[in-house]
């Protein structure tokens, strides 16, 4: 079984490290001149499908977008996995679910199973109710040669007062980095890209650094929202993530959607935007 870490290395060497978010706000489904409802998430996504799929290293549906509208809206979201899934197009799933015991096993069931309906390749998970929180996610994933993405630095004023918070002399966010290294080591060892990646957004500047953290050594895919319509490009990358970069994966959702819903302009502006 391919590890979620091989197949992402394989994407983005094929495709470019860009993951293109999907997030169908009511803005952008008028924007598209689609009803603000369950059905225009549904052609939101079934438009997407025509665009991406087989084009970009990843999508990343934003759950949030399609639970708005109840089961019609969930119902568009497994449809959406499901098309991707078929195209072959890794997806991950930014749900950013974080709980303990039996509530975060069903998290796990519910997203990384292999016969879940809303199965996806990867999903969004938050870590402040401990690292060891997200044991029964972290054990489904490895089975089912699935990925996390570990909240980690957060580009949000607000996360800071949590995430660069220091306990005995290390930062929160370290020692959630430091989390994901040691579940990635396995990988790391056989020359496998780690399959539990971070969140790290490429607008917090030298927070890294003035924590102490070496990004490069937790062997993860490192998932960066903050390129295009939030302003980091590549220079911003290298100050953030320095001898990491080869294995951050470009998250941007807004500057793409803006040039629909022609799939033709969809494709361009994904294309444009790592270059």
């Amino acid at each position: 079984m391919s590890t979620f870490g091989a197949r992402l290395r394989t994407a983005m060497d094929t495709y470019g490290p860009l993951c293109v978010g999907l997030d169908p706000h009511p803005q952008i489904l008028t924007d598209w001149g689609l009803p603000v409802s369950a059905a225009g998430v549904r052609r939101f996504s079934e438009i997407c499908v025509d665009a991406f799929a087989g084009q970009v290293a990843v999508v990343k549906p934003q759950s949030a977008f399609f639970e708005e509208y109840g089961s019609d809206g969930i119902a568009a979201l497994e449809a959406t996995l499901a098309a991707f899934r078929v195209a072959g197009t890794l997806t991950i799933l930014d749900v950013k679910r974080g709980d303990i015991g039996s509530t975060m096993a069903g998290y796990a069931r519910a997203y990384l199973r292999d016969d879940a309906p809303l199965a996806a390749d990867a999903i969004t998970v938050s870590p402040y109710l401990g690292f060891g929180s997200l044991g029964p996610a972290l054990e489904l994933a490895a089975t089912t040669g699935r990925g996390l993405f570990v909240l980690a630095l957060t580009s949000n004023p607000e996360g800071a007062s949590v995430q660069h918070a220091r306990i005995g002399g290390e930062s929160v966010a370290a020692a959630m980095v430091s989390g994901a290294a040691a579940a990635n080591a396995g990988a790391g060892e056989n020359g496998i890209l780690g399959s539990v990646g971070l969140v790290v957004g490429a607008t917090v500047g030298s927070a890294p650094r003035d924590l102490g953290i070496d990004l490069a050594a937790a062997n993860a895919p490192i998932l960066a929202p903050g390129f295009g319509a939030q302003g980091a490009g590549l220079e911003e990358a290298r100050e953030v993530f320095g001898a990491a970069l080869p294995n951050v994966l470009a998250a941007s959702s807004r500057e793409i959607l803006a040039a629909g819903p022609q799939v033709a302009s969809l494709r361009e502006a994904a294309r444009r935007t790592l270059h």
